[in-house]
């Protein structure tokens, strides 16, 4: 297990972290997830033991290790330059920490190490171990190669090789995929999982890219400014997202956030026949309509003019001008007949996936959001924000 508790982080007069609280337990695959800048790779090397906090303390199985060197953490660490000797091949570069660890500096020495007992011995269990990883991650084929006539999915096993051959406590994984094309980093992705799986060992996973936070991670810490906004699971973080921000930050294609009046629960126009339930509504509050959750439906409670058309081949993103101040954005099927631009319609929105937020404070609502009668005459449901 590992802790981080109120964790601080200064550079300067700039301050990286702020306030830091997050605890993962053994076994599991959490990811930080948030913009460049936000402290997440700053707090991946507080764990690793290559900074050290300004305030708070690191955990691991429950020992404080805040003022322990990275060596004697026992964590492993893939960078995303992969960090390969260029000299070395395949072999020596996996086997190199097993040799830092397991031999002394005579036993290390050219030349003579082939003639000392132990070293002969030890180099043939490192070695061992160096074949069996390779076997592990199928690249046995290119442990006698070196880094520079390897592709970018190579070399990132071959990092992950010579993290994994160390038997660590803990992955740190530093943004590890985002060198690679787009085809091969969905096929490292799963790869990582599989062998978080077969490792059983605790990862955390730094990213800017959410889809590889959501189809990877058991949970996921959203950061922004230096502080964590929300920790929770994927499907959590997708469905009741604690702030507008971090509503702004999960999903496939950005949300609809529009701030609206409330009268009391009224809400104006181009919403007026939907209205907010519940206590202390605040006079200003956030809609959140996710662009999939929208569509064209002549009986719909909203209405507006097609301003553009983006078709992307399954599906065609379409803003509509509800009003001169709103508009809306959708995600259409595009093998349905789609409206022409400047073509007036009827939209419909899914009101158990709408989310509602308070516009000074940015905080989700414990609120309900309903409509009025609709044209056809009949209620809508209603959703709990």
């Amino acid at each position: 297990m590992i802790e981080l508790e109120n964790l601080g982080k200064t550079f300067g007069e700039t301050r990286a972290l702020i306030g830091v609280s997050l605890t993962m337990s053994e076994g599991s695959f959490t990811s930080l997830l948030g913009p460049s800048g936000c402290g997440k790779s700053t707090t991946l090397r507080l764990i690793a033991g290559l900074d050290q906090p300004t305030t708070g303390t690191v955990r691991i199985n429950g020992r404080d290790v805040s003022g322990l060197s990275a060596a004697e953490r026992n964590i492993a660490m893939v960078f995303q330059s992969y960090a390969l000797y260029p000299h070395m091949t395949v072999r020596q570069n996996i086997t190199l920490p097993l040799s830092m660890r397991t031999m002394t500096q005579l036993e290390r020495t050219p030349f003579i190490s082939r003639l000392l007992p132990s070293a002969r011995a030890k180099m043939a269990e490192n070695d061992k171990k160096a074949r069996d990883t390779a076997d592990m991650l199928e690249i046995s084929d290119l442990l006698e190669r070196k880094p520079s006539t390897l592709s970018g999915g190579q070399m990132q096993r071959v990092a992950v090789g010579r993290a994994l051959v160390r038997d660590p406590v803990a992955f740190l994984l530093d943004e590890p995929l985002s060198n690679l094309d787009a085809k091969l980093r969905t096929q490292m992705r799963s790869e990582i999982v599989d062998l978080h799986k077969r490792t059983g060992r605790t990862f955390i996973y730094v990213t800017h890219d959410q889809a590889e936070a959501m189809s990877m991670s058991d949970r996921i810490a959203v950061f922004m400014a230096g502080r964590i906004l929300q920790v929770a699971t994927p499907r959590e973080l997708f469905e009741r997202p604690e702030t507008r921000e971090v509503a702004g930050f999960i999903g496939d294609r950005p949300i609809n956030l529009i701030e609206l009046a409330s009268d009391n629960g009224e809400l104006p126009a181009p919403f007026e026949k939907f209205a907010i339930g519940g206590k202390d509504i605040p006079a200003r509050i956030v809609l959140g309509i996710r662009p999939e959750t929208t569509t064209i439906d002549p009986r719909g409670a909203l209405s507006g003019n097609v301003e553009r058309l983006e078709y992307l081949g399954s599906e065609a993103i379409v803003t509509f001008r509800l009003s001169d101040k709103h508009v809306l954005r959708a995600a259409l099927d595009a093998s349905q007949r789609l409206p022409a631009e400047g073509e007036r319609v009827g939209l419909r929105i899914n009101l158990d996936a709408v989310h509602l937020f308070d516009a000074e404070t940015g905080k989700r609502l414990r609120a309900t959001l309903e409509s009025r009668e609709s044209a056809s005459g009949n209620l809508e449901s209603k959703v709990e924000a």
